[in-house]
């Protein structure tokens, strides 16, 4: 496909009626309040790979406790993402704490001015640095979202894959003839919300549509059809088993390392496979247990993984006997100093004692 340019009618039609039709307060955000670089670049980060409405409470609680770079910057890792749990792909967050501390170290507390800069930020893709640099600095930078290639495959008629390079070049520099460069903070707000609100995946709103009129998915019966991805994510299946290791008053955790699923993140022990439970505990870790209970099967997906989880309840009458290993003894009154996983949240919101 040519890239229309940006003086064209269809192009013009629909810089103009988008604008139009967008009005920030019809869905306030906390991140939307205010041009402070650090909030923005904070939120941006969260927002990558997860749901708007998902965000919001994870980001006041995240910036409750680090309100500016400095307290970010200066705090340990666990601290990091003991605050960021819940919101999944944990490696944003330890980017975004990497970055701080560079930004606050290295430049000086200072935050960079220009889109190739901030592209040279750990964490920081052409999505980040686009809404970064235009929302706090009002450069014309087109950000590139789901919700953007959604609306301009569709508007447009575009049937280009979205998720191959050349998908992605020819979006972005169509987004970028479109953007509105008097006011590019405006426009790339409008863009996505109209994707996220009217042009949605599922069930969009044409009836009420302000550009209905010249969208050639509508008129051609092509909505369904668009956007269009090459490839589908093939998810490899895992088996992993836990045990639930209690006295009553506390039980064991361990923190998974470097280079594996959840790194840094702490959870239960695990079971090998095909290994007996009783025998496992007794050689492994020297206990003896008064009751083992096979609790749950849980089912956890990632990007690339489909979890099955098995969990045992393993009852023990003390501690005493347990070998020196890669695991802690936790009370219960303190798990929520522990930055877990999401499965593991899953499994202690049903469990807990």
């Amino acid at each position: 496909m040519t890239v229309p340019i940006a003086t064209d009618q269809k192009s013009l039609f629909f810089r103009d009626r988008l604008m139009d039709w967008h009005r920030p307060e019809d869905r306030p955000l906390p991140w939307k309040e205010n041009k402070d670089i650090y909030l923005i670049w904070l939120s941006e980060i969260m927002l990558q790979q997860t749901r708007t409405g998902q965000v919001t409470p994870y980001y006041k609680r995240f910036t409750g406790r680090f309100p500016v770079l400095e307290s970010l910057a200066t705090a340990e890792e666990e601290d990091v993402m003991h605050y960021w749990q819940g919101l999944g792909y944990y490696n944003r967050a330890r980017n975004l704490h990497r970055a701080a501390k560079y930004i606050y170290f290295d430049l000086e507390g200072k935050f960079p001015s220009d889109y190739p800069s901030w592209l040279a930020i750990p964490g920081v893709g052409p999505y980040t640095a686009a809404a970064i640099t235009s929302f706090a600095l009002g450069l014309p930078h087109a950000v590139l979202d789901g919700n953007v290639f959604r609306l301009l495959s569709r508007y447009f008629g575009i049937f280009d894959p979205i998720d191959t390079g050349a998908g992605k070049k020819l979006f972005q520099q169509l987004a970028d003839q479109l953007i509105d460069r008097n006011n590019p903070a405006q426009f790339n707000q409008a863009i996505m919300d109209f994707g996220a609100t009217i042009c949605k995946p599922q069930n969009p709103l044409c009836d009420i549509c302000p550009l209905q009129s010249k969208c050639i998915a509508f008129i051609e019966g092509t909505i369904g059809q668009l956007p269009v991805k090459k490839r589908s994510v093939a998810r490899k299946k895992l088996v992993l088993n836990y045990l639930h290791i209690t006295d009553g008053e506390a039980f064991l955790l361990w923190r998974r390392p470097p280079g594996s699923i959840w790194p840094g993140l702490y959870e239960l022990p695990s079971l090998p496979e095909d290994t007996e439970v009783n025998a496992h505990l007794k050689k492994e870790m020297g206990l003896i247990p008064t009751e083992v209970k096979k609790v749950t099967q849980l089912k956890h997906q990632l990007t690339h993984r489909e979890i099955t989880a098995t969990f045992y309840r393993v009852q023990i009458s003390d501690f005493k006997r347990l070998k020196k290993g890669d695991w802690i003894l936790v009370k219960y009154k303190n798990f929520t100093k522990f930055a877990v996983h999401r499965l593991m949240k899953k499994y202690f919101h049903i469990f807990m004692d």
